[in-house]
Order: structure tokens, then sequence, then C-alpha cells
């Protein structure tokens, strides 16, 4: 099966790719801006304002809050600016089912979940 004309497997390389630089962000505590997430993604070449890069982050963070370890993709934030995550991350929480109405607080309340699941030395 395909994701945006590429093999199912080019795409899950570059899932994984990002999940890694993410994982290793919630360990560190720190965000990282999408500029700087998508010259780490060597399976598929893409840009900071790529829609394939909202559709790999929103992928991500489904499967992760159905892991119950939040939306990873709330390390991912505009580099100047409010520093938060795109509209895409709150497009993608709405679908969750997560509470929008208040985006200050579910951005803090996603971060910190994030960051408290990856600093536990058990989190897979």
């Amino acid at each position: 099966m395909e994701a945006f004309g590429y093999p199912a497997k080019t795409w899950q390389a570059a899932k994984d790719e990002i999940k890694s630089c993410l994982v290793e962000c919630a360990r560190r505590q720190k965000t990282i801006a999408y500029s700087e997430l998508v010259p780490k993604i060597k399976a598929i070449d893409l840009e900071a304002h790529d829609p394939r890069l909202d559709e790999l982050l929103g992928q991500i963070s489904i499967e992760e809050t159905g892991h119950g370890r939040g939306m990873l993709s709330v390390l991912v934030v505009h580099k100047t600016g409010d520093l938060r995550p795109g509209r895409g991350f709150y497009e993608c929480a709405a679908t969750l089912g997560l509470d929008t109405s208040d985006e200050d607080r579910l951005w803090v309340d996603q971060l910190n979940t994030v960051y408290a699941t990856w600093a536990k030395p058990s989190t897979v």
C-alpha cells in the first residue's frame, strides 16, 4: 500500500526516523522546529511546510496516543513567533477527541504528558 506515492516501507522508514528524533527530544525535554526536523529525515525528502510532514506527524501522534504516550508531535514547533505546534497539531487533537477549546491548556498538557512518558527509562 502506498502513502503519498511512496511504498509503505519508505513511508514507515520516514515515520521511524521522525519518531526516533522526537523521542530523543522528549527524553531531553526539548522541542524541535519543523525546519530542524526535516533534514534529519532521510527516507523522504521533505520541507518544513510540506503536507506530507503534516501527515507523518499526525499518524505518529495518533499511534502514540493509542499507546497512552500522548501526541508526540507536540514537540515539533514553529522556529519563530509563537514557538508552538502548527494548526495540524490542533486538528489532529480534535480528531482524537481531545478538548481543543483551550489550545494553551491542550498544548501544555500534551507537552507534559510526552515529557513525563519519555522520562521513564522503561518507555519503548
